[in-house]
């Protein structure tokens, strides 16, 4: 059940910095922060954002913390879908070593390796270190559900005779004549799927928030989804939270299909723990 997608990489992460690329000729692209100590080759071998089949994703070190970065022509234009799959591939792979990184806003360019050094991590040194020791030993898990439809008609259908007595009536009407209770017909299914959004969102998060230190709940972004939640789980409890979260999806097999994306570097969660809190200095 668990798994990654570029759709993470339109997810808010990290400022960053306000770049000043070269007109012309090589750009750096600057994917996240993480501890200078996780430096690896976890996405030394994957494609970086840019569509460079020679680029190699590298670190920009300053002091006990490091930028992911890639070389990148300022010339060509962002954007592609390849570029967020690419961004998010860097990010998702730093995340799964189990060093904890603070993912940058797809999009993020300075002229050169010595700009993101000054500019970025020498700059906000103290902010990126704390954020990241607030991160240390989480990562983000984001659930996806989206329901069956003809599984969701028939619950509705069961549950509301009112409901199913009027698709049955304007069924046998001619076309015009029943447009007024189609309207109606229409507004009620929509006011009792909206119902059952509330009360399946409100069950997910009750099995699965305790096993999470935070979340963040958004709208679903179909007309048949459910909710998108991401959580923050620390790696004490992945086991556990994994566990529970399949069980559901085992239990909802019939009506709603969920989807486990994570581990995954924690889009919804870094602007929060770079946040100046009450007693930082």
């Amino acid at each position: 059940m668990v798994a990654t997608d570029e759709q993470q990489a339109a997810k808010a992460g990290a400022t960053g910095a306000s770049g000043s690329p070269a007109p012309t000729g090589t750009a750096c692209y600057v994917y996240g922060i993480v501890p200078a100590s996780g430096t690896g080759s976890a996405a030394g071998k994957l494609p970086a954002v840019g569509g460079d089949s020679e680029a190699r994703v590298d670190y920009v070190r300053h002091e006990d913390i490091a930028a992911a970065v890639s070389p990148l022509n300022s010339d060509r234009p962002l954007g592609r879908p390849e570029d967020l799959r690419a961004h998010a591939d860097v990010l998702n792979a730093l995340a799964a070593t189990g060093a904890p990184v603070l993912p940058f806003r797809f999009g993020t360019v300075l002229q050169d390796p010595r700009a993101v050094e000054e500019d970025v991590l020498a700059k906000g040194h103290a902010t990126f270190v704390t954020a990241l020791e607030r991160l240390s030993g989480r990562a983000q898990f984001t659930l996806r559900a989206v329901y069956d439809e003809d599984a969701l008609l028939r619950e509705i259908l069961t549950d509301r005779p009112d409901i199913a007595e009027l698709r049955e009536a304007t069924a046998e009407m001619p076309e015009e004549a029943a447009y007024y209770q189609r309207v109606r017909l229409g507004e009620l299914i929509v006011e009792s799927i909206s119902a059952r959004r509330e009360k399946d969102t409100a069950d997910i998060k009750e099995r699965l928030g305790p096993l999470a230190d935070a979340m963040v709940v958004s709208e679903a972004p179909t007309d048949d989804g459910v909710t998108d939640i991401a959580f923050l789980v620390s790696d004490e409890r992945r086991a556990d939270f994994e566990r529970t979260a399949d069980a559901l999806a085992g239990q909802w097999h019939t009506r709603i299909r969920m989807r486990l994306l994570g581990p995954l570097a924690p889009y919804d969660f870094v602007a929060e723990a770079m946040e100046e809190q009450e007693g930082d200095t």
